[in-house]
C-alpha cells in the first residue's frame, strides 16, 4: 500500500508566531498531537504534544507568550505520497520519528502520516517504529 492511501489529508497548521497556548487549543479540538509550522508557503517546523510538555512547560515556559518558534521541531521529516508504507516507516524508524509530513512531486505538503495510520496497516511495523522512535531506555 502507498503512503497515500493509508495518511490523513486533513492537516491543521500554525504560524511560528502562535503562542504555545493556542497550539494546545488546536490540537486538542483536531485532536492531533502535531502541528506543521507554516511561513511563507512552506513548513518551516512541526509542534509536537511533547514539544509542549518537554520543551516549554517542565522547564518553565509560560505557555500564553511562548511561541511556536520557540519549542517547534525545525527538522522536518517526511516522505513521498506515492512512497510504500513499509518505505515509510524505514524513515521513522531512521529519523526516530512517529509521524512524517507527506509531499508529492511537486514538494507541496498533501498530508501526514502517522504512525497510528501505519497500525492499521501492520502492527509489527508500527511496533517497530514505536520502539525506536521511543526517548527512554529500553
Amino acid at each position: 500500500m502507498i503512503v497515500k492511501q493509508a495518511m490523513s489529508s486533513i492537516i491543521e497548521t500554525i504560524g511560528p508566531s502562535t503562542s504555545i497556548e493556542e497550539c494546545a487549543r488546536k490540537m486538542d479540538r483536531a485532536g492531533v498531537g502535531v502541528l506543521p509550522v507554516w511561513q511563507d508557503g512552506k513548513v518551516i517546523g512541526v509542534v509536537t504534544d511533547r514539544d509542549i510538555c518537554c520543551r516549554a512547560l517542565a522547564k518553565g515556559g509560560n505557555p500564553k507568550t511562548m511561541t511556536a518558534r520557540e519549542v517547534m521541531t525545525s527538522q522536518v521529516a517526511s516522505c513521498r505520497e506515492d512512497q510504500d508504507c513499509t518505505e515509510a516507516a524505514r524513515v521513522m524508524r531512521t529519523k526516530h520519528v512517529r509521524r512524517l509530513i507527506v509531499v508529492d512531486r511537486n514538494q507541496a505538503v498533501v498530508g501526514l502520516f502517522s504512525v497510528d495510520d501505519l497500525a492499521r496497516l501492520s502492527h509489527q511495523l508500527a511496533g517497530q517504529v514505536l520502539e525506536s522512535a521511543s526517548p527512554w531506555p529500553h
